[in-house]
This record gives C-alpha cells, sequence and structure tokens, in this order.
C-alpha cells in the first residue's frame, strides 16, 4: 500500500487540503499565507546587492612544484595582456561609435542648434542638448558646439546654459548602452544596469532641480560671469590630450572627422562632409590681396575708388593630406556611419564580453578579495564619511586623463557587474567623472582666441554639477539616485526588455516629446507635465509612506492592489512580450523553476541560493 504523504509537506511549504479533511479552504489559505510572509522575510535579509564572494578553487600555490608556478605565472601574465587588449580596443569602440553616430546624425544635430527662436525656450534648451549629445554620443563635442556658437556670438550665454545642462545628460547614454552587454547574466546585469543609470538619475535629478532655480534668479550665469572677469585672459593655456594619443594610432586608420565642420553647420555654413581632409597645417606669411575703397579727388570732385592692396598675412596651409581607409571609399557620410556604427556595437559587444571573462578569470578568489576591498575601502570610525569625497577626486582625476566622461563611466560599468565595484562606489565616482569632464572643456575654452564667453559657458557646466554635488551627497539620505538606479536594476534583471524601453524612453521619446510640447509654449508643457510630475510626486510620496510606517494610510492606500494589475505592474506586457519570443519564454520557465528551487531550500533550512535565482 502506497504512503500518503503527511498534512503538512515541506515540499510545498503549507498544509496540504487532500490529506488533511479538518482544515477548511480559509484555514489553509492562512497557514500558506503565513508561511509566505516568513519566506518573504527570509528574502529580505539577503542583500540582492552584496557583492558575489567567489570561492578559490585553485591549487594553492605552496602546492605546486616549479613547472606548475611557472605554468601559472606565465598564464596570468597572458590574461593580463588579453585584459589590456580587450580595454584597448573597448575604448577604440567607443571612438568609433561616437564617429558612427556623428557621421549619421552630426549634421542634424548642428542643424538643431540653429534655430534659435526655439532655444530661447529654457525647457527646449534642455532637450535639445539631450538629443544632440546622444545624436553624437559626446557631451564634449555638443558642448563645444555651444562654445563655439557662444564665442562666436550667435548664442548668448543665458541661451546656452539649458543646453548644457541637457548634455549633461545625454552623455551617459554611451554606459547605459554598455551595460546591456552583460544582459546574458540576470545577477551582473542587475549590477551593471544600477550602476550606469545611476548616472543618468543623477543628471535628470540636478536638472530638474536647478534648471528652475537658474530660469528664477539666474545664479550660474552670475556666478560664472564674476569668475570669469577675475581671471587674467592673458595667459597662454594648451589642451592636452593623454588617452587619444594612444588610441589615435589604430582609430585614425578607420577614420578621422572633423568636430568642428558641426559648429559650421550649427553656424549656417554649407559643410559637404565631416570626414578630415588635411591632419597637419601650417602658419606662414604669404602675399594677399586684398580690395580697398579709397578716396581719390578727379577733377575737383572726390570720388570713392577700389583699389587693390597688396601684404604679408599669416596664413594656414595644408603640409599634410590625412589618409584612413575611408577616405577614398565613394561612399556618403551616412553610409559610412551606418557601416562604422554597426561594426563599432559589433566590436564593444565582443571586447565588453573578453574584459568580463578575462577580469572573471584573472580575478579570482584572494585577487578580486584584495582588489575589491582596495577599491571599496572606507576610512576607519567617523573618516568613513570622507571616503566618498576621495571617490569624487579619484574620478575628477582619471576622467581628466582620459579626456572623457563617458570612456570613465563605461570602463567602470563592467567592473559594477561582475562585483568588483559597489554602486555606493560608483555613485561617488560618477559624480567625479561629471566633475573631470568640464575641466576639458575649460581647458579647451582657454585654448581658443576670445575665450572670455566660452569659458563663461564652461564655468557654468562646471558650477551645475558642483551645485548637483552638494544637493545629492553630502546628506546621506539625500542620495536619491542610488535607491532609484537600485529599483531599476531590479526591474531589468525580472524584466530583460525594460533596459531597451528605458533606453529609448528616456533618451528619445521623452526629449522629443518635451521639446514637441516646448515649441508650443510654457502653458502647454505646464498643461501636460504638470499633472503628471505631481501624480509622480503622489505616488513617491505614498511609496515611502507605505515602506517606513503603513499604519498610517487609510487601508486602500495601504497597498495598490486597488488598481488594475496594468496600472501595478509589468507582469502583463511581459507575457504579451513573451508570448511573441520563445526564448524569452524558456528563460521565464527557468527562472520559475530556479525560484521553485530557491524557495524549497529555503524551507528545508538550506541557507544558501543560486547566483542567477529570481529575486
Amino acid at each position: 500500500m502506497e504512503d500518503k504523504p503527511p498534512p503538512y509537506s515541506e515540499k510545498n511549504g503549507f498544509y496540504n487540503k487532500a490529506y488533511d479533511g479538518s482544515l477548511d479552504i480559509a484555514q489553509l489559505e492562512e497557514r500558506k499565507s503565513e508561511e509566505n510572509r516568513k519566506l518573504q522575510k527570509e528574502k529580505e535579509l539577503e542583500d540582492p546587492w552584496a557583492l558575489p564572494d567567489l570561492e578559490n578553487t585553485e591549487t594553492p600555490w605552496g602546492e605546486l612544484d616549479t613547472c606548475g608556478k611557472i605554468l601559472r605565472v606565465a598564464w596570468l601574465i597572458i590574461r593580463i595582456v588579453m585584459f589590456l587588449a580587450f580595454l584597448y580596443f573597448f575604448i577604440c569602440s567607443l571612438t568609433f561609435l561616437s564617429d558612427g553616430f556623428k557621421l549619421v546624425g552630426g549634421k542634424s544635430a548642428g542643424e538643431i542648434f540653429r534655430k534659435n527662436e526655439i532655444l530661447s525656450n529654457p525647457v527646449a534648451g534642455v532637450m535639445i542638448g539631450v538629443l544632440a549629445t546622444v545624436l553624437v554620443q559626446s557631451s564634449s563635442t555638443s558642448t563645444s558646439i555651444v562654445v563655439g556658437m557662444v564665442g562666436g556670438q550667435l548664442l548668448d550665454v543665458k541661451t546656452a546654459i539649458p543646453i548644457v545642462m541637457g548634455a549633461n545628460i545625454g552623455t551617459s547614454v554611451t554606459n547605459t548602452i554598455v551595460s546591456m552587454g552583460q544582459i546574458a547574466s540576470k545577477d551582473d546585469f542587475r549590477r551593471a544596469f544600477a550602476g550606469a543609470t545611476v548616472h543618468d538619475m543623477f543628471n535628470w535629478l540636478t536638472v530638474i532641480i536647478l534648471l528652475p532655480i537658474e530660469v528664477i534668479t539666474g545664479y550660474l550665469y552670475i556666478l560664472s560671469e564674476k569668475i570669469v572677469n577675475s581671471i587674467d585672459m592673458n595667459q597662454d593655456f594648451e589642451k592636452q590630450e593623454f588617452l587619444k594619443k594612444i588610441t589615435k594610432p589604430f582609430t585614425n586608420l578607420i577614420i578621422i572627422l572633423d568636430s568642428k565642420q558641426i559648429t559650421n553647420v550649427a553656424k549656417g555654413e554649407d559643410v559637404k562632409t565631416l570626414l578630415k581632409d588635411c591632419c597637419v597645417k601650417e602658419t606662414v606669411m604669404q602675399n594677399v590681396s586684398s580690395l580697398v575703397t579709397v578716396n581719390e579727388t578727379i577733377m575737383s570732385t572726390v570720388v570713392e575708388v577700389n583699389k587693390t592692396e597688396w601684404g604679408l598675412e599669416k596664413v594656414k596651409v595644408c603640409v599634410e593630406k590625412c589618409e584612413f581607409a575611408f577616405k577614398h571609399s565613394g561612399l556618403n557620410d551616412h553610409e559610412i556611419g551606418a557601416i562604422i556604427l554597426v561594426a563599432a556595437l559589433v566590436m564593444l559587444c565582443v571586447c565588453l564580453l573578453g574584459i568580463v571573462k578575462t577580469m572573471n578569470s584573472v580575478l579570482k578568489g584572494n585577487i578580486r578579495k584584495a582588489i575589491r576591498k582596495f577599491i571599496n575601502y572606507e576610512f576607519p570610525g567617523r573618516w568613513s564619511y570622507f571616503t566618498g569625497y576621495i571617490a569624487i577626486l579619484v574620478g575628477t582625476g582619471l576622467t581628466f586623463l582620459v579626456q572623457s566622461s563617458s570612456i570613465f563611466t563605461s570602463t567602470l560599468t563592467p567592473l559594477v557587474g561582475v562585483g568588483v565595484v559597489s554602486l555606493e562606489r560608483m555613485y561617488p565616482l560618477t559624480l567625479g567623472s561629471n566633475i573631470g569632464t568640464t575641466t576639458t572643456s575649460i581647458l579647451a575654452a582657454l585654448a581658443t582666441d576670445d575665450i572670455r564667453l566660452p569659458l563663461q559657458v564652461s564655468m557654468c557646466h562646471l558650477f551645475f554639477n558642483l551645485s548637483g554635488i552638494l544637493i545629492f551627497y553630502p546628506l546621506t539620505f539625500m542620495r536619491f539616485p542610488i535607491p532609484m538606479a537600485k529599483h531599476l536594476g531590479m526591474v531589468t534583471s525580472k524584466y530583460r526588455w525594460f533596459a531597451l524601453v528605458y533606453l529609448i524612453a528616456m533618451f528619445g521619446l521623452f526629449p522629443a516629446g518635451v521639446f514637441g510640447l516646448s515649441i508650443a509654449g510654457w502653458y502647454v508643457v505646464l498643461a501636460v507635465l504638470l499633472p503628471i510630475a505631481l501624480l509622480v510626486i503622489f505616488v513617491g510620496v505614498i511609496k515611502v509612506i507605505q515602506h517606513k510606517k503603513q499604519s498610517c494610510l487609510p487601508k486602500t492606500l495601504q497597498n495598490w492592489k486597488f488598481l488594475p494589475v496594468c496600472c501595478r505592474s509589468l507582469e502583463p506586457i511581459d507575457r504579451t512580450i513573451c508570448g511573441q519570443f520563445t526564448c524569452c519564454k524558456s528563460c521565464n520557465n527557468k527562472y520559475e523553476d530556479e525560484e521553485a528551487s530557491f524557495e524549497g531550500n529555503q524551507h528545508n533550512g538550506i541557507p544558501t541560493r543560486s547566483d542567477d535565482t529570481k529575486l
């Protein structure tokens, strides 16, 4: 005779009605809910953002013979060289990605800046800054366009400030794209996406707060003007390029662009191509003719006569033409840009995969622990508060060295994904990169002929980022970008497609939509965005109260179950998307099985769980 299982099943985690007729349905549901609450509390004790700790599976060094030690050292050197090679080509792929976007959308970005009547609207200016930076994949390029237009008196400084704010937002799109390279691993993707979007959240929050303050008070304009007026403008400054000296030998073999041509498009000049024609120019003295008008007396009558005069003048002449792979291809800018864009994305994904694999291979056990401990080190006692400020300085210095915040943050994003850098350490490093990228624009402005107005724009950029740091870093409870990024990371780890939707919406549809509304005027923008903003604030406040003190709320607002499922969950959309793709179905089934296994382990007293379980 077959043995019946007990009324309480350890596998199921609740009493089974089929074998316990003494319990009614209500009692069964109550016991099931109680078990689920216990399970939820056990899950909450585990920190999903804790850095993974890998065991050292290698044979201890002391147990190796001489030959084994030599082989291990040689293999370690080979992996380090491979890692550096992948990192080099990864940085080159970011350069190609920027060049491809410039070729495809650079002229469009330049033409956007020509619409001065639209730029006078601060909201439109911010959105133009976002869209232009996304098109050229470089805040340095979009900011240099603005600086050039200010220097050419095509824009005034007050109009340029919102555009620079938007460029600050658009620059974070690159590391968000890079984070999607780790989409195959659930935990790595959660950490990487959060590490990338913490930059987005800081930039958006800073603009939302500081843009109205600037429009009302003009404090950035006034502060930057006073500082510029106090600087000695007679000093000579030279822009330094450190990282590009290493990457240019390879990237210049493929493509060389003249970014100044985008500025020329913005100025209204007719530009046929962005490809650079002359690489080396020299200043020489040449006889130059000029047509002048002079007054002459003819028959007692003073008349104006045009005469040609000759004189020596400094002229720049080309002494070396540029040569690269696409120079004589016969393709137009859009075709070359599309080819380079696709190749750069493939190269970026391959290099990112190589970086992650070699990093995981090299950084094992004790080595990873040592490096992670060094990067995430906290000063002892009360001094731990100042650790983040050291990280800000490090981020500033490294970004200044590589001359690009996108490259710096995009290099850190995979490190956050594999668990070497914590999200709490990524945040101050990102803030430092925001400062570092402004020092590059300041040096660029100082190297121009008429530096006063361009330098004022760069100073506005600097103090905009410093103001954001003063708001969202010194007080720990004000570091909203960290929990916001964690929430996005949790959502994307459960719904992978959300990352692509976020990327398109935050850096494409939303800026374009707000830009369209701002063209119609302030009243239209307020009529549409103000109710949405109030709704978001209301939902945020209710969620905080639900989390902190749920009993203070009316019973209806203690949870969101009174809303339709489609208004409080992405599950219906997920089912629709997964219904169209077989791979999504298999992935979902895999995670459901892992979740069931995790729940079973918890009920059986097993504290450990797989790295890929659903949270």
